[in-house]
Order: C-alpha cells, then structure tokens, then sequence
C-alpha cells in the first residue's frame, strides 16, 4: 500500500530537479501523474520512468504564464484520470540582476512563472477541488522569499515571497473545501538549473555557499521530494498553511 495509492496528482516543472524527484516519489507511493512544462522531450523521459513503476502518466506540455495553457493542463488531466487531487507548482525561473539594471522583460519572466503561474494553476483546479471537496496544493517557494543573501536576487525574492503569502490566502479560501494548501522553501538545493549556463567557477562558488548552512552541504532533490510526499498524504492532517523551510539550517543561521 502506497501512501498515495488511487490518487492522480498535476505536476508543474515536472520534467527535471525537484519537479521530477517529486513525480517519481508519488508515483512509486501508488499516484497517477500528468508531467507539465515547457520541455516535451524531458516531460517524456519521467512519464516513461513513471509507467515503468507501474503508475499511469501523461505528459502535457505547459507554459504556465498563459491561462489558456493552464486550463487545457487541467482539462487533460480530468480526462484522462477522472479527477486531480494533487496539485504541485514547481514552475519557476531565476533570472538575476541589480535592480537599476535588470530588464523589465526578465523581472515579468521570474514573477509570471513562479507567482503569476502558481496562481493559474491554483484557480483552474480549485473549483474541481472544491466539487470534490478534497485537495492537496504544495506550492515551491524558496530560502530566497524569507531573505536575501547577496545583491541581485530582487525578481526572484520577490516572486518567492509572493508565492508564500499566496499559499496563506488560499488557506483561508480552500480549506473550508477539504483543500490542504502548503508551502516547501527549499535552501540550496543541487539540480541541473544550478548547473545550466554557469561556469565552472560559478558552480564551484554556488557549492562553496551550499556548505556555510549548518549541514555543510547542499541539498538533494529527493530531499525535497519527501517533504511533498508528507504534505500530499494524510501524514500531514493537520498542516495547512505553512511554509516548511528545507534549507540544512541555513535559515536558522542568518548568513
């Protein structure tokens, strides 16, 4: 028995890091998953992973910044599962920068993805949660949208932050519903973004950071993938309405 068995669950930014370590662990606890993002090819390769588990699953290609995208996640998914129980935004992009220099076009990509497209996702399934009245909606924030460490993060901390208070205000909306709605702030966590388009000495600087948290090292996808399985499950009864910061004490220590 799988803590999640006969459940079908939306994955947002399912393709690689955390998305994908958070399908695959559903998947092997008994959930049907839709793989939503931008990439098909990557969205393919964890669908495959998934039916090789055993699990039935669909690959939907998403942009999140676009509603009409959004809703057709949604409606695919119903179709072809008979419902959604699960929702987990993983959507988001970093795109960093001082604020006298960033771009317009860059702040709008950061706060599109990973504010604006939480709140699509969470309004297309919210009345099918609702009929139901059953939900669960993790929402991905970051370390970043409790504080900064370093000039340049201004989109990013941002949006991350408004991503937290979004999951209180939709506490207040859906819980009534039978809709548990949380939040996951990851710290340094290693997944190919972290590695995509930065130099060696970049990563190696990015790694050197990840060991000044208390824990001495960066974080693991599946790591944050357990904390999604806990607040997806009836592990989490309770909890709703939180931020659960998985950073290896990097918060605590302030620096």
């Amino acid at each position: 028995m799988g803590k999640l068995d006969g459940k079908a669950a939306i994955i947002t930014g399912g393709g690689t890091g955390i998305g994908r370590s958070i399908a695959l662990t559903f998947a092997r606890e008994g959930a049907d998953i839709a793989v939503c993002g931008r990439t098909l090819s990557t969205l393919n390769e964890v669908v495959n992973e998934i039916k090789t588990i055993g699990q039935r699953a669909i690959a939907i290609p998403t942009d999140v910044c676009v509603k009409e995208q959004v809703q057709n996640m949604v409606k695919k998914t119903i179709t072809e599962f008979g419902k959604i129980d699960i929702l987990v935004n993983d959507a988001g992009i970093g795109r960093f920068g001082l604020i006298v220099d960033l771009p317009e076009e860059e702040w709008d990509a950061v706060v599109d993805t990973s504010l604006k497209g939480t709140f699509l996702c969470m309004q297309a399934v919210g009345r099918p949660m609702m009929e139901r009245k059953f939900g669960r909606i993790i929402n991905i924030s970051s370390i970043m949208g409790i504080r900064t460490a370093r000039p340049g993060q201004s989109a990013y901390c941002a949006a991350k932050a408004g991503v937290e208070l979004l999951t209180k205000a939709a506490t207040i909306e859906f819980t009534p519903y039978g809709i548990r709605v949380n939040c996951i702030a990851p710290g340094n966590i290693e997944t190919p973004i972290y590695r995509k388009g930065r130099t060696q000495a970049e990563i190696d600087q990015w790694l050197a950071s990840a060991k000044s948290a208390p824990i001495g090292r960066a974080g693991e996808a599946q790591e944050i993938a357990n904390v999604a399985l806990f607040l997806a499950s009836e592990d989490s009864s309770f909890v709703c309405g939180e931020c659960i910061v998985v950073d290896g004490g990097r918060n605590a220590k302030m620096a």
